[in-house]
């Protein structure tokens, strides 16, 4: 079993296989799998940061795995951009609901796992929605990058009482 243990950022090196995981796998630091290719795997991560589309993961042995979001059920509801979006995305992540928001030639839309109660939600505010199979990779969150950046910038509690000269747009 090839034992994957460091999340990377970048690539020095070629991707040996993909592991392809739906949502509620990718939430996990620790879980055994199949890559495409069918070795066996198993992850052994910090918890809390969610594998994203094409996170990178490296093996005890230097082995690169590239991560892919698996087609998933999911309903998706379209709607007007602009404040009808915003209010379907305020009311649905109100219920602390995993969502994916984006765009395409068709529009504004917003995914989420099925549920009846908040697909008559976004149909109440406006939405068309249909149930299909699709990537699912929901918004990280705010508070996602906690305590992951590496520059002063990036902290909470940035002051100006340092003794370098640069711009800053706060």
């Amino acid at each position: 079993m090839l034992e994957l243990i460091k999340r990377i950022n970048h690539v020095d090196s070629e991707i040996h296989d993909s592991l392809t995981l739906p949502y509620e796998l990718r939430i996990r630091g620790r879980l055994r799998s199949i890559t495409e290719t069918g070795q066996e795997v198993g992850l052994f991560l910090d918890r809390g940061p969610v594998l994203r589309d094409g996170d990178l993961l490296q093996a005890k042995t230097g082995e690169i795995i590239r991560i892919k979001a698996a087609e998933e059920p999911v309903v998706t509801a379209r709607i007007n951009a602009g404040l009808a979006l915003a209010r379907l995305c305020y009311h649905l992540g109100n219920r602390h609901v995993s969502l994916a928001i984006g765009e395409d030639e068709q529009g504004s839309w917003v995914r989420f796992p099925p549920d009846h109660v908040l697909e008559e939600l976004a149909v109440r505010l406006g939405a068309k929605t249909i149930h299909h199979a699709a990537l699912f990779d929901p918004e990280p969150g705010a508070y996602a990058q906690a305590g992951q950046r590496d520059n002063s910038h990036g902290k909470r509690h940035h002051t100006h009482e340092h003794g370098h000269h640069h711009a800053h747009a706060h």
